[in-house]
């Protein structure tokens, strides 16, 4: 560790967590505080249901450098009604929404879904398309669906993307940077027994990386098994700095602008702060 990398990061990005869940309830002014403390000055919330986009609407109007991003996550797309373009499309109007997700394949925990997690899917590869917005993609244990389906809707249109929380194997990896897609550290990459994830994350470049929390899940050691907050991001980063022989301000001050380069309407808000 450098001397100087103790303490707060300078600036760093939390590129996903989930502000609106219960497990911040009424803590929300404690959380932010406590991640501009540690220098993570700026997050993206995720919205994963219609009805909570009012609630996460109005958590970023309340707070400066928040974000949302939106859309339906895989694990439920059979409970709600399918989304349609158009609604994805409306959405990303409002200005503080710069992502479309997250969206993706979960056949770990709902693989009796899995048709109609691709018709969404889909979908929302489309409304990314159409907006000009990143699409934030959420993959388990569906690897070669996920590739070909990426795939199918990047040969129609290009499109802008990052791999949250990626914890999938080394193809899928080679297959999305292949596209110019990101791939997202989060806590996972810090748990012990992960060194097959963490060397597929030192194998591709450092302008395609991004941390996470994934907050209120997956806290990073020492705080593992304990509900994750976007402070502890910068454990993440401290693992992150080490795969790719940086210091931690260096490593944090590439992540940034990598997510600057992602999510450029979020680049705008902060431009504009």
């Amino acid at each position: 560790m450098h001397p100087q990398d103790t303490g707060p990061l300078p600036d760093i990005v939390d590129s996903h967590c989930h502000l609106d869940f219960p497990d911040f309830e009424g803590e929300l002014d404690a959380i932010v505080a406590r991640a501009r403390a540690a220098g993570v000055r700026r997050m993206l919330t995720i919205c994963t249901r219609r009805a909570s986009l009012p609630r996460v609407q109005e958590i970023v109007a309340r707070y400066d450098g928040l974000s949302f991003a939106f859309g339906i996550h895989p694990m439920s797309a059979a409970e709600q009604a399918p989304i349609t373009v158009a609604e994805l499309v409306d959405a990303a109007q409002h200005p503080k929404m710069v992502a479309i997700g997250e969206t993706g394949l979960d056949y770990h925990y709902t693989p009796d879904s899995a048709t109609l997690q691709q018709a969404s899917l889909r979908r929302h590869i489309e409304a990314a398309q159409e907006t000009g917005l990143p699409l934030v993609i959420h993959a388990r244990a569906a690897d070669e669906d996920m590739e070909a389906i990426l795939a199918e809707g990047f040969a129609r249109a290009p499109y802008a993307c990052v791999m949250h929380c990626y914890s999938s194997g080394q193809r899928l990896a080679e297959a999305a940077l292949e596209m110019g897609f990101y791939l997202s550290m989060s806590g996972i990459a810090a748990f012990p027994k992960s060194q097959d994830l963490r060397d597929i994350f030192a194998r591709a470049p450092l302008d395609r990386i991004l941390v996470e929390t994934d907050s209120p899940y997956l806290a990073p050691p020492p705080f593992r098994g304990r509900r994750n907050e976007p402070a502890y991001v910068v454990h993440t980063a401290r693992v992150g700095a080490g795969l790719f022989g940086l210091g931690e301000a260096e490593f944090a001050a590439a992540t940034t602008a990598n997510f600057d380069r992602l999510f450029t309407k979020a680049a705008r808000l902060a431009d504009a702060a």
